[in-house]
């Protein structure tokens, strides 16, 4: 199987929902992946997770059973930046923390050759502020996939200021080996999907808050009213209140406009610990 600019082994540091998806639809397109995470349990069990879930395709005949072992066998658990030292591409696939991430990619700078590119699958934290921590900024970009990732086709091509020329086409020849549809962004805060989609739900919650319509009412109405497929309620839901609430918090913070303020109702259910579908209770109860 042919891979993008020779890319034949790639990183993934973070091994919770996210980077478990782009784990696997690098396997299936053919790559070694080496999925770190500083939880070597966490890595272990994202990969036979995966397992399962190519299973289950397995079973619905969508899937050869031969591929999806070699699938899963493409896959290596790690928990130390060291496992990293062959592969050519990392993408973070860390919290939506500037802190974490920063950490990260200078843990990055140091465990893989100078040659690796580096992405990042950040919601909405500047490229550009991530580059100018390792000694190859030009070699800095975010690959910003949508949730779930093995279905969704977008992904965000995010250059940083110092981002060059043959990183963005590395970057974009990657993303079309995984079978993806790749835009263009510039590193403003929320880039282009989250720069629309954060104010919407956020509003969704100011509407919840008010008293406007119930939860139900409310997503009812988006989904009918604007043919959307699913309502903002239980899309914040999917996506995880506190991922929600941080992205907010840089586009309020970044841009300073109050149209950006996370609503306290949003703030609330963080704060007592009501993140989604991920510990069973939102907006909804799961």
């Amino acid at each position: 199987m042919s891979t993008a600019g020779g890319i034949r082994s790639l990183g993934v540091v973070g091994a919770g929902q996210m980077g478990s998806g782009i784990a696997q639809v690098a396997a299936q397109a053919g790559l070694d992946v080496v999925l770190l995470d500083a939880n070597g349990d966490l890595a272990a069990r994202a990969r036979a997770r995966i397992g399962d879930v190519l299973g289950k395709l397995v079973a619905k005949g969508k899937l050869d059973a031969a591929a999806a072992g070699a699938t899963t066998e493409r896959i290596r658990p790690a928990a130390d930046y060291s496992a990293l030292a062959g592969c050519q591409f990392v993408v973070e696939a860390a919290p939506e923390d500037e802190a974490i991430k920063v950490k990260i990619f200078q843990a990055l700078e140091t465990a893989t050759p100078a040659s690796t590119v580096l992405a990042s699958n950040t919601s909405s934290i500047s490229i550009t502020k991530l580059a100018a921590v390792t000694r190859r900024p030009d070699k800095v970009i975010g690959m910003h996939f949508m949730n779930p990732v093995p279905l969704m086709k977008l992904v965000e091509v995010v250059r940083g200021l110092a981002t060059s020329n043959e990183t963005f086409d590395a970057t974009v020849e990657l993303a079309k080996l995984f079978g993806k549809t790749t835009i263009a962004a510039r590193d403003i805060p929320g880039f282009i999907v989250n720069r629309v989609l954060i104010p919407l739900l956020n509003e969704a919650c100011y509407a919840l808050y008010e008293g406007l319509g119930s939860a139900t009412d409310i997503d009812t109405g988006v989904k009918l009213g604007l043919n959307h497929p699913m309502g903002p309620l239980e899309l914040a839901d999917l996506i995880g209140l506190d991922t929600v609430l941080a992205i907010a918090e840089v586009l309020h913070n970044e841009l300073g406009d109050d149209k950006y303020r996370p609503c306290p109702l949003l703030r609330q259910y963080v704060a007592a610990g009501w993140l989604g579908r991920k510990v069973g209770r939102g907006f909804y109860k799961y």
